[in-house]
């Protein structure tokens, strides 16, 4: 792990409790971005249970440390992002089938009340169990040649978990493809641009620095206004209509006043924006 020079003792507490991770590094910075790498490049960033040990941590400590505003997600390595559970490791699984868990649990920001925005950067090799990111980060960009498909069903396993939080950001028709089509295709850069499953497409080099760009312009605005409307988006998700607005309306009335004594609105800087 590392830390920046200006960190309050609060976050440095917190990092000095997560304690040492197994597979997985944490950088953070001034800017209040937590960077997050995915760190076996070896086995192009599977998970195993020291990675599950490690996102239980580091989503505990993101979300109860005010100075983290913002996430990015990476991996190292250039074969790829993450090809999902390392099938030599795997991970522990309760011999009671009533109390086994998805590993969804451990790896999703929002499955644990992380409400700080994400930005999930991928490359190369995306598949499988590497949507438990994806499918629960907010802004998602990946490197020219990346591509994405989930083997499940090639090698006889149901593909349940993956695509239906996938279903959720993409035309079902297409979750359901790259379901059932499994080794048979893969879906790429260029495609997950236009069925709106990532947003950007950038030059493999320039992937991180993009990313960081986004967080910490993220982080730079008011907490409790970016963290109000992640809040308010995602759980509308599991509501009806009517239900999420009126849910929508009581997170304005509670965060609004708090957010808009964090900023001086006269004194807003109003950058040329860019055109996408």
């Amino acid at each position: 792990m590392t830390a920046g020079t200006n960190i309050p003792d609060e976050a440095k507490d917190g990092l000095r409790r997560l304690g040492a991770l197994k597979e997985t590094l944490l950088d953070l910075g001034d800017d209040h971005v937590a960077t997050i790498t995915l760190n076996r490049p070896e086995r192009i960033n599977a998970f195993n249970q020291g990675t599950l040990d490690d996102f239980t941590a580091i989503w505990k400590f993101v979300r109860e440390t005010d100075f983290v505003h913002a996430v990015v997600i990476q991996a190292e390595g250039e074969r790829g992002f993450c090809s999902g559970v390392d099938v030599n490791e795997g991970y522990f699984r309760s011999p009671n089938i009533w109390q086994e868990e998805d590993p969804g649990v451990f790896l999703g920001p929002r499955i644990n009340k992380v409400w700080k925005p994400v930005v999930c950067a991928v490359h190369g090799v995306t598949a499988g169990g590497a949507f438990y990111w994806i499918n629960e980060s907010d802004i998602i960009i990946c490197a020219e040649g990346t591509t994405f498909f989930d083997p499940h069903v090639s090698y006889g396993l149901v593909a349940a978990l993956e695509p239906i939080g996938l279903a959720r950001r993409i035309p079902l028709g297409e979750a359901i493809r790259m379901a059932l089509t499994g080794l048979d295709e893969r879906v790429s850069a260029k495609r997950a641009l236009e069925i709106g499953l990532v947003t950007e497409i950038t030059p493999p080099e320039k992937l991180r620095s993009r990313a960081h760009e986004l967080a910490a312009a993220m982080a730079s605005k008011p907490p409790a206004a970016i963290q109000g409307t992640v809040r308010a988006i995602w759980e509308s998700l599991d509501e009806t209509r009517s239900q999420a607005q009126a849910r929508g309306l009581g997170y304005a009335q509670m965060g609004n006043p708090i957010a808009m004594a964090e900023v001086d609105r006269a004194s807003v800087v109003r950058p040329d924006p860019l055109i996408r």
